[in-house]
């Protein structure tokens, strides 16, 4: 106990001697250093012994956020912007998952009921833009809208459907197959079977659109240079093929 505490201290004071150099490179680049092109964002950040877990074949964006106990599963993606907060209890994102720009996830300390809520969500969910998920499960091939929330205690279960904007409400148990909607969510309709379809769809091309950007988000600066001037060049290129075509077509009497 006592050396972890001592090897924390040190890597503790290392980190904030780069950050004091960090901060002063800054300034003596003055009005030039945000020109920086690489994101300087901490996507993975502990909260004391608790530190995010992530599969090797799963894609965060640079600009996302995940705090404390977070684990995510293979071949999900969590997309800019996102906002995982795993401090006072965990929270887990199971295998195809997509979390979509701009949601937040977080758990439960304390609510009405006095429980502690971890967040639990499925293999092959898809989460809109902007969702909010607080302490809640979501079952597997489930469909979270944009800017829908889902608050502590919901239980949303397998291909079952939250629209856009919606409100779930604590406590709210959505059963398989059924669709809910507005603020508070109720009951609309059954789903479909090419909702259903839509729902593996999504979850496959949203994995697939991952590894796109996980090769993007893994150049280094030279290559992202080398790459800018490339398509420049090309341009240029087809832009000269294109005037030198006009010039030779003949004109007419």
């Amino acid at each position: 106990m006592v050396m972890g505490k001592a090897l924390y201290s040190v890597g503790f004071w290392i980190r904030e001697t780069g950050q004091a150099l960090d901060r002063l490179g800054c300034r003596l680049q003055g009005k030039n250093h945000f020109r920086e092109q690489l994101s300087r964002h901490r996507t993975l950040m502990n909260v004391f012994d608790k530190a995010p877990s992530v599969d090797k074949q799963a894609f965060v964006a640079p600009s996302a956020s995940l705090i404390g106990n977070v684990h995510v599963g293979p071949a999900s993606s969590i997309w800019y912007g996102c906002v995982l907060r795993g401090d006072a209890n965990s929270i887990s994102v199971g295998a195809g998952t997509n979390i979509q720009d701009n949601t937040l996830v977080h758990v439960a300390k304390s609510n009405l009921s006095g429980k502690v809520l971890p967040t639990l969500i499925g293999d092959n969910v898809t989460i809109g833009h902007s969702a909010v998920l607080h302490g809640c499960t979501v079952e597997d091939e489930a469909y979270i809208g944009a800017s829908a929330t889902v608050l502590d205690g919901a239980h949303v279960e397998k291909q079952a459907m939250v629209e856009s904007g919606a409100l779930v409400r604590q406590n709210t148990r959505i059963p398989s197959g059924e669709v809910w909607g507005g603020n508070p969510a109720r009951f609309m309709r059954k789903v479909t079977e090419e909702e259903k379809a839509f729902f593996s769809s999504s979850a496959v091309d949203y994995s697939n659109l991952a590894q796109v950007h996980t090769a993007e988000n893994t150049k280094n600066l030279d290559e992202t240079d080398f790459k800018k001037l490339l398509y420049k060049k090309n341009a240029r290129d087809a832009e000269y093929d294109d005037l030198s075509l006009s010039e030779n077509v003949p004109k007419s009497a």
